[in-house]
């Protein structure tokens, strides 16, 4: 990872100036947010076969969290199985370890070797991350389209969500991947039995699309669509 760019942050104000001396200039943003672990392998063929894809066909930045772990390992390997594109980990500094930076922490994970810049915040727990997240990725993009893509998912992933959509940033989820992403989608195609308050907002969000992650024409040009405008 000797050749990774890494930036420090230590609070929302600081993004803008870690943004700059990341390199990248301004283009449309996609932030990939999901499950940390215990996915299925038959994901990975998502990441290969049509969100990397998008990136590269929109030339694009894709942010995530940037542990080796979950959709932030399928991504950065999807990265490496083909054309490169920017790859943007945000991750709190107490909860990742890489070389030349251990910490104490127990539940602390390494950061994928195949992202090409990293944004380091404040926090030493899993989520402390999220504000920060969703601010490069909105600092990213400048004036260009910004999406998000919900995979899987728990508590972490949701309140990535939420914060997408403080910034008024689509969030694409994709159904049949479990957990959060297939709940928000019940709770899309059947309000009324959603008793989950949380969950029925985000699914009545009208930035939120729900598309079958099977459906892989669907996909593909529901990604399209984000990448060129966002959704007014």
């Amino acid at each position: 990872m000797s050749d990774v760019v890494r930036a420090v942050v230590t609070g929302l104000g600081d993004v803008p100036a870690a943004v700059a001396s990341l390199g990248l200039a301004p283009r449309p943003v996609l932030v990939v947010v999901g499950g940390a672990a215990g996915l299925d392998d038959d994901l990975a063929t998502l990441f290969t076969t049509l969100i990397a894809p998008a990136v590269n066909r929109h030339g694009a930045i894709a942010v995530d969290g940037g542990t080796d772990a979950g959709v932030m390992r399928l991504l950065g390997r999807a990265r490496a199985a083909g054309p490169p594109f920017p790859l943007v980990g945000v991750a709190a500094r107490g909860t990742v370890t890489f070389p030349g930076h251990a910490n104490g922490n127990p539940d602390a994970a390494p950061l994928d070797r195949h992202h090409s810049h990293f944004v380091l915040t404040p926090g030493d727990t899993w989520g402390d991350e999220a504000p920060y997240l969703a601010a490069v990725a909105t600092t990213l993009a400048g004036p260009h389209p910004s999406a998000t893509v919900l995979v899987n998912g728990g508590d972490i992933a949701l309140t990535d969500t939420e914060h997408s959509l403080a910034h008024h940033r689509p969030v694409l989820v994709l159904s049949g991947t479990g957990r959060y992403a297939d709940r928000i989608a019940a709770a899309s195609t059947h309000p009324a039995s959603c008793r989950d308050n949380r969950l029925a907002a985000l699914a009545a969000s009208p930035l939120v699309r729900v598309v079958d992650a099977h459906n892989r024409t669907s996909v593909a040009r529901q990604l399209d669509e984000l990448l060129v405008a966002n959704p007014a």
